[in-house]
């Protein structure tokens, strides 16, 4: 099969979007109405931001994450793969909630936030995760429903020990 050229790779992105500078939208990426995106943001292929989104400066956003209408991303934000967002608790009903997600977040590829919740400044979600409360600063959440591990500090120990090629656990 024939690879399409560049020029025929579409991305929608919808009425009085507002993108800054150094944005770049991989393949396939949708971007709703009356979404603000910051500076330097990157969202990976088949990634779905719909309508009145904000998101940050510094963030990255990978493939196949969906993030309803009403959220609220800071700045220097990181989104792994297939993360889910979610904004209705009892779908489909008439009322809408957007998940907060202060600066400095980590969210783990797998994982599914419920609408409503806030996510602290420099708040860890593990891959796989099942976020159904807020999450306070600084902290780590993992499981199913995501509870605290352990801090921010103790994550980037582990990060800095597992780069090094230590055994982590």
């Amino acid at each position: 099969m024939k690879k399409p050229p560049e020029d025929k790779i579409v991305n929608h992105v919808g009425k009085d979007v507002k993108l800054g500078r150094n944005v770049k939208l991989w393949h396939f990426t949708y971007i709703g109405d009356s979404t603000k995106i910051g500076d330097n943001v990157k969202i990976g292929s088949l990634s779905h931001i719909d309508y009145k989104v904000k998101i940050g400066n510094d963030c990255r956003i990978e493939g196949n994450v969906y993030i309803p209408p009403l959220t609220v991303i800071g700045n220097g934000v990181f989104i792994g793969p297939g993360a889910i967002f979610t904004n209705d608790p009892y779908p489909p009903s008439k009322r809408l909630a957007g998940i907060t997600v202060e600066d400095g977040a980590i969210i783990g590829a797998g994982s599914t936030i419920r609408s409503g919740i806030r996510i602290g400044k420099k708040g860890v979600i593990a891959m796989g995760a099942l976020v159904t409360d807020d999450v306070p600063p600084d902290t780590v959440v993992m499981g199913i429903p995501a509870k605290p591990a352990y801090s921010r500090t103790e994550y980037e120990k582990k990060r800095e020990d597992w780069e090094k090629g230590m055994i982590v656990d």
